[in-house]
């Protein structure tokens, strides 16, 4: 894809599709990106509204959150709006929740959803997560599952996370990191990058990235327990040689 507008188009366009459709994303159905593979719990997922989750994550940035009542969430790439409701139960009445999605059609979705489920802390805002539509200093955690990878920008990205963290916030992340090149048949695969390969960096440009965005207490932990499930996004490609589900943590100081 020659620009990076081409390459938001296309992700957009995919991820409209996934919506319309009420399936899954990365390369397979809701049974080989099943949330509770990824670390969710089975009581916690039951209890969100039908719809919100759409089995399009890799792994569980709940599990590293370590969220706290009253504070104030941000979701890059929010979907139907499973991590956010998640959150909203953890920061409570007095925390808040902002879920942001560059696809209108998820918006709708995540919305809807929070209305059949009485989330009055969440919001939904339509949005590119490399201009995110959040005032200055205004944010305690940014989550993000399976969607910074899909960025043509990660820079920005993360530039952009660093701008709405008040000092001391923190980033807690699961996405896709690239452990060696792709091979140019899979690198040049326009599917695979919805599928949440073709676009994903390396660790080490992930943490030089995250401190020159001014980041402190960087960490990037891939999970080779990830192979099992990313196997499954494209099938007979081999891709678990190539990418791994991690972890990516960082404080704004």
């Amino acid at each position: 894809m020659s620009t990076k507008d081409d390459v938001r188009k296309a992700v957009r366009e995919h991820y409209a599709d996934v919506s319309a459709k009420q399936t899954s994303c990365c390369g397979g159905g809701s049974e080989s990106c099943e949330s509770t593979r990824l670390g969710y719990d089975a009581a916690d997922l039951a209890a969100l509204p039908d719809g919100a989750d759409l089995g399009l994550g890799c792994g569980n940035p709940q599990a590293i959150a370590a969220l706290k009542p009253g504070e104030t969430v941000v979701d890059l790439g929010a979907g139907g709006g499973l991590d956010c409701f998640l959150a909203a139960r953890q920061v409570g009445a007095e925390g808040r929740v902002i879920g942001v999605d560059m696809t209108a059609e998820m918006i709708s979705r995540a919305r809807g959803n929070a209305a059949k489920g009485g989330f009055d802390n969440v919001e939904f805002r339509l949005g590119e997560i490399e201009h995110l539509p959040v005032a200055d200093n205004t944010v305690d955690v940014i989550l993000s599952n399976c969607v910074v990878n899909l960025s043509p920008d990660k820079p920005q990205v993360y530039a952009d996370a660093f701008r709405v963290l008040r000092s001391g916030g923190r980033i807690a992340i699961s996405d896709v990191v690239m452990l060696k090149p792709l091979p140019p048949d899979i690198a040049e695969d326009a599917g695979a990058l919805s599928a949440c390969v073709a676009g994903a960096a390396g660790v080490a440009d992930l943490e030089r990235i995250l401190a020159d965005a001014g980041f402190t207490d960087v960490a990037v932990r891939v999970k080779p327990e990830s192979r099992a499930f990313i196997a499954d996004w494209m099938p007979g490609r081999g891709i678990q040689d190539y990418v791994a589900s991690a972890t990516i943590e960082a404080k704004k100081p």
